[in-house]
């Protein structure tokens, strides 16, 4: 049995911003991905979260698609973090805003919830 999800995609309207926020608030850089149907497409475009083949988690983008808005989804994503607190620190810095910061959830440890430059609602997780 493999773990529920398997990829996620986060929609946005303006990839510059949006890899900028995420890019800040992760410490990492995006990897551009081409689509083996249409390399460099003005059309869609997407950038990949830094990913390991073999190893625990999902993998996933940003993507800039014409006919899926960014914002107002029912989709949440959690981002593991060794301390969430850390990252949500960096959230407002890079043009977002928290939506509820750190709080314990039990023996799972801990959230905060922030909304991207995007509109995107995404969680941070952490055990400690």
């Amino acid at each position: 049995m493999n773990n529920p999800v398997g990829w996620f995609e986060i929609y946005v309207d303006d990839m510059p911003r949006a890899k900028a926020f995420y890019e800040t608030v992760f410490g990492a850089p995006l990897t551009r991905l081409e689509t083996p149907e249409d390399p460099g497409s003005p059309d869609l475009e997407m950038w990949a979260f830094p990913m390991q083949d073999n190893a625990y988690g999902a993998a996933g983008a940003l993507v800039r698609m014409p006919g899926f808005r960014s914002g107002g989804n029912s989709v949440l994503v959690y981002f593991h973090c060794a301390d969430c607190a850390v990252e949500a620190a960096r959230v407002a810095p890079a043009g977002g805003q928290i939506q509820r910061d750190k709080f314990p959830i039990g023996h799972y440890g801990f959230i905060a919830l922030a909304v991207d430059t995007e509109g995107n609602m995404i969680g941070l997780h952490s055990m400690a």
